[in-house]
């Protein structure tokens, strides 16, 4: 399966007024292992990012001034993304961003599920740790997870920490040297080195001797007399 670990950074909190992406990261996962392949841009909202934001991700309008519109990018992160499973926290307000931006282009492009699959991580911490904090700090002191760099949010960062703990909330990486062979490479493997034995001589079976099995009809009968009844005669 190919997932893909998406954050976004917005100017505000609501696409309906008017407010716009400025920084997606994104992290590839193929059979729950991690390829180093990432997506990740700056984007100029051709709006003023509000002062509220700033404060959380520290991405100010003087930074953006120079950096690419949506427009630009669109292709190659509809391409990055395309057909992938989208791993993404509070999935509903990064799609509802995306969504917004791909309407803006006027292309017909349509909706992110109309490309890919959605995986919203907050539901499912909801659902395996009720009644706790589930914001990505917090998940990442739940499962150990190093978040120290965090002084800000990074779409690109907080992608990386959202798949550590993805990985970890779902049971851990499966074995790195199966990753990523195929079913028929694992096959192959699981048979390598083995010799068929040709000529290996008839099993030798051994009866007991008729004093034996007299001292063994004599042993259960001990057995029955103290009022115990042997499994093996059940």
């Amino acid at each position: 399966m190919r997932q893909i670990v998406l954050d976004t950074e917005t100017t505000g909190l609501d696409p309906a007024q008017g407010h716009r992406i400025i920084e997606i990261g994104a992290v590839e996962l193929i059979g729950r292992k991690p390829t180093g392949s990432t997506f990740h841009t700056y984007i100029n909202p051709m709006r003023i990012v509000e002062q509220g934001a700033i404060e959380v991700h520290g991405i100010t309008n003087e930074f953006l001034q120079d950096k690419p519109v949506f427009a630009e990018i669109a292709d190659d992160f509809l391409k990055f993304i395309d057909g992938a499973e989208l791993v993404i926290h509070n999935a509903a307000f990064d799609v509802g961003f995306m969504d917004h931006e791909f309407a803006l282009l006027n292309k017909g492009i349509g909706r992110t599920t109309d490309y890919c699959r959605i995986l919203d991580t907050l539901s499912l911490a909801r659902e395996r740790r009720p009644g706790q904090k589930n914001n990505l700090d917090a998940l990442c002191r739940a499962f150990g997870i190093d978040n120290s760099n965090r002084t800000f949010h990074g779409a690109l960062l907080d992608a990386e920490l959202l798949a550590d703990v993805y990985l970890m909330m779902t049971g851990g990486q499966t074995k790195l040297e199966l990753a990523t062979q195929t079913k028929s490479q694992q096959q192959a493997q699981g048979t390598a080195g083995w010799t068929p034995v040709t000529n290996k001589p008839d099993l030798k079976v051994i009866q007991a001797t008729e004093n034996e099995i007299q001292a063994h009809e004599e042993r259960l009968k001990v057995i029955a007399d103290a009022g115990v009844s042997p499994l093996w005669n059940a």
